[in-house]
């Protein structure tokens, strides 16, 4: 399974420590021609989402990445990867790949809660380890989103088809949960879709 990792800023190592946990094969992909590798999936990490937004934009990544998510390819975004993937930011006019019918706050818990980190319910694992940094949360979700986190009421991760996101960084935790569950999402595209 070979999966890419959006290395231009943010916490791709960390994404990429997780892949070789389960045994999966990560790809850093720094400029277009990194798009070339086959892949079956690809993770757009934590960071700072205006950066990342110009840089995908800068190096002409922005466009095959969307077609790419738009054709089916399963994609995992973490905290700034959540906001590029939404439709909608509540402060900002600006959108990115804007494929995942969410609307988002960016750094939702302001600076006095920047950072903290919880446990609570992600999809069928009852208790997973959370680490929040400056996070967004979603506030609207579109017909077809399930939601599949929340924490204080505030939706903190969900799923649209093959669109993974998470307001918190599982990559920065001992738990492999929802790695686990997005290469599950996609092995079930590769020998579904891709068969």
């Amino acid at each position: 399974m070979n999966i890419g990792i959006l290395a231009l800023q943010g916490a791709f190592a960390e994404h990429m420590k997780m892949l070789e946990t389960l045994h999966a094969n990560g790809i850093l992909i720094r400029q277009k021609s990194d798009l070339s590798h086959p892949l079956d999936g690809l993770i757009l990490p934590g960071g700072e989402s205006t950066a990342m937004g110009k840089l995908l934009f800068d190096l002409d990544i922005l466009e095959p990445v969307r077609e790419r998510i738009l054709e089916g390819l399963p994609v995992f975004g973490t905290c700034a990867g959540m906001i590029l993937l939404a439709k909608q930011l509540e402060d900002s006019p600006i959108r990115h790949l804007a494929t995942m019918d969410i609307t988002v706050r960016r750094n939702a818990y302001g600076r006095q809660l920047g950072s903290f980190t919880t446990t609570a319910a992600f999809g069928n694992f009852p208790s997973i380890p959370m680490t929040f940094i400056r996070a967004p949360f979603i506030t609207q979700t579109g017909n077809s989103v399930t939601v599949l986190s929340t924490v204080n009421g505030n939706k903190v991760a969900a799923r649209q088809g093959n669109q993974l996101v998470t307001a918190f960084h599982p990559e920065l935790t001992d738990s492999v949960a929802v790695h686990s569950y997005f290469l599950n999402m996609v092995q079930n595209w590769v020998t579904g879709e891709k068969a």
